[in-house]
Formats: C-alpha cells, structure tokens, sequence
C-alpha cells in the first residue's frame, strides 16, 4: 500500500494530474482520449441511448463537448448527471447545456432533481473519471478498477443499479500514468468493477 494510506496515494495521484494538466503532452493526450471517446460511442450507438457524464473538478478531463456534439447529431440521445444523496448514493437526471447546475457540498455542480423539465434518467452508459486505475487478472479474465475520492458513491451506486439493469457500461475515463500496480494499490472486496477504461491508447474492455 502507497505510504500505508489510499489518502495519501490519492494526494500524490492528484498533485501529479495537476502537473500533467499543465505540462507540454497534456494537450496531444488530451486529444487522444477524446478521440478515442468518439470512437467508442460510434462504435456502442445502437446499445445506448443515454449517457451519464461528469462536471469535471481538480484537473479532471472535461468530456462534456464531445457528449454534447454527440447528443445534439442524433435524435432520441440523452445526456445526465449525477446528483448526490444523503445516503451517498447518486441519482441520474437529464441535462443539457445551460442548465442552471447547483455546487454541492464537495464543490461539485449537480443538476436540480426538482426541475420538472429535467427527470430522473436509467442510464445505459456512465462515465466516471478516475484518480487511478488498475487491472487485475483472474485465470483468463481481466478486470479494471477505478480508484476515486474514497466517498464510495460510485460503487453504491454501480452496486444498486446493476441490480435492475445488468447490462450498464461503466466506463473510466483517465489516462495511462494512472495505472497503479499491486504494490500501490488493490481493489477492496466493497468496490465495483469497471466494465472498460479508456485512455489515450484507446479503450480497454473487460473480459
């Protein structure tokens, strides 16, 4: 375990991805992750009709563009985000751009769950930024996880939803340097899988 502490691998993590922002490959790598985003939502349109994104905090990589031009160039596409309940699980309400979004209590922007014009949305896609991510393998089979802010809401949430719809694509989004090996850091019995990670070498796939 990175310094007997998830906490202070996390800090490390997001002291490093503040440097990589302002570095001179941030901008090609950049690219490349969108690129590949673009692909592999060509690649799974007819599988999904609704995606829920993120608002991007501490240097995360901003998706919402991209999904945007993907939504407005296809009738019946529907974009959400996640709102956080008291119980610390998330709920998926639909947006679109110019919404007014509410900070929460993290500093993130949350949509309001009472706008009328906005309902609670089933997604069949989620797109979830990660600190760092990791894979494991068990015999012949590959399995990716996503390292977060330790708040546990994804993996309540992926927990809950999988339930009732078995076949969600949760993606990670991050890129390559955060991978972390056994050493650092090992998915607990309590976190949720991913079913693929994309990076700027392109979109990784569970198996």
């Amino acid at each position: 375990m990175h310094g007997n502490s998830p906490k202070t691998l996390r800090q490390d993590l997001l002291a490093q991805r503040k440097q990589f922002v302002a570095s001179a490959s941030f901008a090609l790598k950049k690219a490349a992750v969108l690129t590949n985003l673009v692909r592999f939502i060509a690649d799974w349109d007819a599988h999904i009709q609704s995606i829920a994104l993120y608002c991007p905090i501490q240097d995360e990589l901003d998706v919402r563009p991209t999904l945007l031009a993907w939504a407005d160039s296809k009738a019946g596409k529907t974009l959400a985000l996640p709102f956080a309940r008291q119980d610390k699980h998330l709920d998926f309400y639909a947006w679109q751009e110019g919404d007014l979004l509410i900070p929460s209590r993290h500093g993130v922007l949350e949509p309001d769950p009472n706008n009328p014009r906005r309902p609670q949305v089933m997604p069949d896609c989620i797109l979830i930024p990660c600190v760092g991510w990791s894979e494991s393998r068990v015999g012949d089979k590959t399995h990716y996880w996503r390292l977060g802010y330790g708040g546990g809401y994804f993996d309540r949430t992926l927990a809950q939803l999988r339930k009732t719809k078995p076949n969600l694509l949760c993606v990670g989004i991050g890129f390559n340097w955060q991978k972390l090996n056994a050493p650092q850091w090992q998915a607990q019995t309590h976190d949720e899988p991913l079913d693929a990670m994309l990076t700027e070498s392109g979109l990784l796939i569970k198996t």
